[in-house]
């Protein structure tokens, strides 16, 4: 047996697909049914109960599962070890991020961590909230970037930043001429959300609450961008990041404006599995993004 046999059994396990362990590991779902007939063979017994509908591991099977995750663990920590004792800093770091996280936080700690560590790759996935988890409880990702985390079992949490949400709107809106807006103003504006899973959503409708004000959104998306797009031509008002709407703040295409009173900020953080091994790669990563310096500050006062 290979180390690869084991990676692509633990695979197939952990998804209960043979189509995810496929994509997975670059192959066909084929050869992932070769390697399962390959494993039994190789130790005479059965590995996954057939006569089930669902994917279920036999008695043996779950043995086997539990020992191939020892085996991986152990490899990945003599791998890292033996990275760490000649200072290697190479490899592939695979991350999955929220896409307004991808698209306007994460590009500046890329670029400073690539010209430090120029031998490593970088793989970045734009996915949704539950899909970025999803990502990191399968393994199929070394770490994710979300915000409001949720904490689960299965899950380190690492603080990453915290963006200033401002109320904006098109540059014609009568909002526009505001230098701060009160929480109880908006039921005057059309206002525009996100979907109702999306964690902003959440976070903006317990801030409402908590303010005893109702809003009922007149639109839902499930990103910032066509957010922010719905707004540039007066549909409505949003709260949103302050960084997300830099760039258009700056085109003249809408306004962003203070919320009066207590600040509201939307936490972001890095995620990984609990008790995954870091290679000297991720570790490094994590340490960039984590720095007390942002990237951008120091471009600017540099």
């Amino acid at each position: 047996m290979h180390i690869e046999n084991f990676k692509i059994f633990s695979d197939l396990v952990e998804s209960e697909s043979f189509s995810r362990a496929a994509k997975l590991n670059g192959i066909t779902q084929s050869a992932v049914s070769q390697q399962l007939r390959a494993m039994e063979k190789h130790f005479n017994v059965i590995i996954v109960d057939r006569s089930q509908k669902q994917f279920k591991l036999t008695q043996e099977g779950q043995k086997l599962y539990t020992s191939a995750q020892d085996i991986l663990h152990r490899y990945e920590i003599l791998q890292s070890e033996l990275q760490e004792m000649k200072k290697i800093i190479s490899g592939t770091i695979h991350l999955s991020t929220i896409y307004s996280i991808g698209l306007h936080e994460l590009p500046p700690y890329v670029k400073k961590f690539l010209q430090d560590y120029p031998s490593v790759n970088v793989r970045v996935e734009y996915r949704r909230s539950n899909l970025v988890y999803e990502d990191i409880l399968h393994n199929s990702v070394d770490i994710g970037l979300v915000a409001y985390p949720t904490k689960m079992r299965q899950l380190e949490i690492i603080p990453f930043l915290e963006d200033k949400l401002m109320l904006i709107c098109s540059d014609d809106h009568p909002a526009a001429n505001f230098s701060e807006v009160g929480l109880d103003e908006l039921s005057k504006f059309k206002f525009i959300s996100f979907d109702p899973d999306i964690p902003t959503r959440k976070a903006l409708d317990q801030i409402f609450r908590d303010a005893k004000i109702s809003i009922d959104p007149v639109m839902e998306f499930d990103n910032i961008e066509t957010v922010k797009r719905a707004v540039e031509i007066g549909a409505g008002v949003a709260i949103l990041p302050e960084i997300t709407v830099q760039q258009e703040v700056k085109q003249g295409l809408i306004r962003a404006i203070p919320i009066k009173g207590k600040q509201f900020k939307r936490p972001l953080a890095i995620i990984h599995r609990k008790g995954k091994v870091l290679t000297p790669a991720i570790k490094k990563f994590i340490k960039t993004l984590t720095g007390n310096a942002s990237p951008q500050k120091e471009q600017k006062e540099g």
